[in-house]
């Protein structure tokens, strides 16, 4: 799936945009995502230096999902170009837990070295989410909602794209009414 910008947004009007395709795989024991990102070098930042800091900051690819074993919490796992995580879960914007350093580490990201192209940045990163973060032993039989972005908050030239439209005044993604099922 391809990731577009909400040209309503004025953060993402009167420039060049990020190109971000998304493939979703769910098995039993894995959501899976694979990003690939091309970005202009404007766009492009990678400074955060742990799990847990302040990923979306940086050219950063994120899965929000709805808990399957929970349908009034979700989760959201932010992942910048360098394979650095940031997990959380809770019922909205305000009301976040962070994932554990060992929850984290149960989380399998591969990433694709950035490599730079004239002046865009391609970079990408697959991300294995666990049914056992949810609790569950299976993602068999379950329904699974959310969305997936790209951001880069504090990049030269800040930017939001998302798979599924999220019609608000300014950049949110913390909104699960928005969520659509993935197939």
């Amino acid at each position: 799936m391809l990731l577009n910008a909400n040209l309503n947004w004025p953060q993402n009007q009167g420039k060049v945009l990020p190109s971000v395709l998304a493939d979703v795989e769910i098995s039993a024991d894995y959501f899976t995502v694979s990003f690939t990102i091309e970005e202009p070098d404007t766009c492009f930042r990678a400074e955060v230096q742990e799990d847990n800091g302040r990923s979306w900051e940086d050219s950063c690819v994120e899965i929000f999902l709805q808990n399957p074993a929970n349908p009034s919490e979700y989760f959201n796992f932010e992942t910048t170009s360098r394979g650095f995580l940031l997990a959380a879960h809770g019922p909205d914007r305000n009301n976040r837990t962070t994932l554990s350093q060992e929850d984290i580490d149960k989380v399998i990201r591969t990433k694709q070295v950035a490599s730079v192209a004239g002046n865009l940045v391609c970079w990408g990163m697959t991300v294995q989410i666990p049914a056992s973060l949810f609790g569950l032993n299976s993602f068999v039989g379950k329904s699974l909602r959310g969305n997936l972005y790209k951001c880069g908050d504090k990049s030269q030239s800040p930017h939001y794209l998302s798979a599924f439209p999220v019609e608000t005044e300014k950049p949110d993604f913390h909104r699960p009414e928005f969520f659509r099922e993935f197939v």
